[in-house]
């Protein structure tokens, strides 16, 4: 265990998974059966959306996970005794409100804290005399939010909400997009009758989101494709606002705020909602994995099964070249004619399926498609709330408006960012990580025994090799996390003593354990070239691939990463499409 009250924490504190700890899952009583219509690899929020829609619209569906726990990177885990984390993915906003009503999630005892504050950043700078440090603190009140940017500038706080409906425009037209197949341009002309009205589609929904955007669509334009550092000094001046806001375009991108096609990354940041509040992003009650649970009670409601502990080594296909099922490690053969797969696009084509009974090309893009990541995700338990400069807790320790807060320390500027982002390009963690951290005890206080708190800390950079392509080392882990941990202690003196254990991921710990290539959270970069029907390669963006009967399903296809549901509704819906035309 991590020391209690030391000021560095030893290697045995990191990465520290107890025996025995297993959370609930969802299981079949029945057992795992040899023929089934569709098999899904991955248990992953994406797969279990997947394998309710297929179940719904009629195939008889198994889904089969290889960890003991289904959720991929949506899960709650024990790590430490008492204390329950969202070990990977920790907020939810971006659910597609389709799976909400369509699975009945609520019924199933979806739960989610809206966060209102959302945001604080804290500023380390001299004070006078008796002054505190100033903050950051944005909201759903628009005139408090106002009041908090003019203590920067006026100018700013006059231009927020401009922003906002600015920002919300572009959101509410390219929305439509994430539920629709990406437009198949090979398809227009050289396609199927079926496949050309398919395309056709994906055109119409281009179409409509240009139209609504009208004579400002030039400007949107940049949004998606410049640096987010151009579109937000053309909107602010204050570097606490402005970086404070370019965090949701950097973060899980191996990207600085100046880099192009950053801004698409924000955008795809505020799409979402939480209770009919846009932009909002709230915790689950009970953590990430009482989403997964409910999405996997929604599936075998339907019918779908779920194993847990069966990992699938191999697709296989018939001598003509078309699904046939999968074998498992333990070599159990489940026959389908239909496989969708939850895993990584690099996974799923390099390493489970026969690369001679793929097109070189394809391959070729698969094996170029960009997965770097910079995170490292900590999670911390501590014995108390973290006491900020800015803002001082009460004698108390009640949690305060902030503490419910996304927290973005190092974050003062945008060129700390940028630095950050350099420093991991050259092979060694940032010298002052970005951090974001939340504090989901704070509204749901069943995660940690009393008076004591789960903490995430999402942190970049950290390249997945470090200079000279060294490998990650317990002592590398130890240093990097004390780095984060002083950090964290410029802005709230006392945390490293409140800290009672940890658990260090870095890119390629998420990796291993949840099967993220190289660590990324979005399975491949959400970069321009790797968007919409470039998403994983071109020409294969409508979540088919080069074998009949086998789909994407994961983030690896459009539109994209987040626990969003919207790959795994969408394949299936193209998957059942097929089916009845086989």
């Amino acid at each position: 265990m991590a020391s209690r009250h030391g000021r560095r924490l030893g290697p045995i504190g990191i990465c520290r998974i107890l025996a025995g700890c297993r959370a609930n899952h969802s299981r079949s009583a029945a057992s795992l059966k040899r023929e089934y219509d569709a098999v899904v690899i991955g248990a992953g929020h994406n797969g279990l959306v997947a394998a309710a829609y297929l179940q719904k619209g009629g195939l008889k569906t198994v889904v089969l996970e290889r960890r003991y726990i289904v959720g991929g990177a949506a899960v709650t885990e024990e790590i430490i005794p008492g204390f329950h984390f969202s070990r990977a993915s920790y907020l939810l906003s971006l659910l597609r409100p389709q799976i909400y009503t369509e699975l009945e999630l609520k019924k199933h005892g979806l739960k989610v804290l809206l966060r209102d504050p959302y945001s604080f950043t804290p500023i380390l700078e001299d004070s006078q005399g008796e002054e505190v440090p100033r903050s950051l603190l944005l909201g759903n009140n628009m005139a408090e939010t106002q009041k908090q940017i003019a203590q920067f500038s006026l100018k700013d706080a006059q231009a927020f909400p401009k922003y906002e409906e600015f920002m919300n425009r572009l959101v509410t037209a390219i929305d439509p997009l994430l539920d629709t197949c990406p437009m198949d341009v090979a398809a227009l002309t050289q396609g199927s009758l079926r496949q050309r009205f398919r395309a056709l589609v994906g055109l119409r929904a281009l179409y409509r989101a240009g139209f609504a955007l009208g004579k400002q669509l030039p400007q949107y334009y940049e949004v998606l494709t410049a640096p987010i550092s151009k579109i937000l000094d053309f909107w602010f001046e204050s570097e606490p606002l402005k970086a404070t806001l370019a965090t949701d375009a950097v973060i899980g991108a191996m990207a600085g705020p100046h880099t192009p096609g950053s801004g698409y990354v924000l955008l795809h940041h505020v799409m979402g909602g939480v209770e009919e509040c846009k932009g909002a992003w709230g915790y689950v009650s009970g953590g990430m994995g009482a989403l997964s649970g409910c999405l996997a009670r929604a599936a075998t409601t339907l019918g779908a099964e779920i194993f847990t502990d069966k990992a699938v080594s191999q697709i296989l296909l018939s001598s003509d070249k078309k699904i046939q099922g999968v074998c498992l490690q333990d070599g159990t053969e489940v026959k389908s004619r239909l496989v969708l797969s939850n895993a990584s696009p690099r996974h799923t084509f390099l390493e489970l399926t026969s690369q001679e009974d793929l097109p070189l090309e394809f391959v070729q893009r698969i094996s170029q498609f960009d997965t770097r990541s910079p995170v490292t995700k900590i999670n911390v338990a501590v014995d108390r709330l973290p006491s900020f400069l800015a803002v001082s807790n009460t004698t108390s320790n009640d949690p305060l408006p902030h503490h419910q807060c996304s927290i973005h320390l190092n974050c003062e500027n945008t060129h700390a960012l940028q630095q950050a982002f350099e420093d991991a390009c050259n092979g060694r963690p940032s010298r002052r990580p970005m951090i974001e951290m939340c504090i989901p005890s704070v509204l749901d206080p069943t995660l940690a025994p009393p008076g004591c708190h789960v903490i995430s800390l999402f942190t970049q950079y950290t390249p997945y090799l470090l200079a000279g392509e060294k490998q990650w080392d317990p002592h590398d882990r130890e240093d990097y996390a004390n780095r984060v941990f002083d950090s964290v202690e410029a802005y709230a003196p006392g945390f490293k003593a409140s800290i009672i254990g940890i658990d260090v991921l870095t890119p390629p710990d998420l990796e291993k354990i949840f099967g993220l290539p190289g660590g990324n959270i979005f399975h491949g970069a959400m970069s321009l070239d790797q968007l919409y029907f470039a998403r994983p390669v071109p020409a294969y963006s409508s979540y088919q691939s080069p074998i009949q009967g086998l789909y994407l399903c994961g983030s690896g296809a459009h539109p994209g990463g987040g626990v969003m549901g919207a790959v795994g509704r969408n394949a299936a819906r193209v998957a059942l499409e097929d089916f009845k035309n086989l």
